[in-house]
């Protein structure tokens, strides 16, 4: 996959403060904030604050300290939002047409709250 990140997808707008959010942890390298549409009682979104496309395109591209960042920033939120210790979390991330992805920007999705059911139907 062609990794052409588009400076004007939603996510990019919101770093720039185009957009409002409601912030729960900005640190140097990631944004984390509520969904406006949440899935789950628990519902946030996990964004590096670089222009990377998908989670292998951050993972093979980011800098070694925006991927520590990242992951450290995610495990904050998880203990903040109360997912951890408690009964547990999903975090997904989409990638491409096959993955369902709907913005062009690395995003982990972090869902609790509930019980999830199950990940795919079969």
């Amino acid at each position: 996959m062609p990794y052409t990140y588009d400076p004007q997808n939603i996510f990019a707008r919101i770093l720039r403060g185009e957009i409002p959010n409601r912030t729960i942890l900005d640190s140097a390298h990631t944004l984390a904030f509520h969904d406006i549409n949440p899935a789950a009682p628990v519902h946030v979104l996990v964004i590096p604050k670089g222009p990377y496309v998908t989670y292998d395109d951050f993972s093979a591209n980011a800098s070694a300290e925006e991927l520590v960042d990242f992951h450290r920033t995610l495990a904050k939120v998880c203990e903040m939002v109360g997912v951890v210790p408690g009964q547990g979390y999903r975090a997904i991330t989409n990638a491409g047409e096959h993955g369902m992805q709907e913005v062009p920007h690395f995003h982990m999705h972090v869902l609790g709250g509930k019980l999830m059911g199950p990940l795919v139907q079969r």
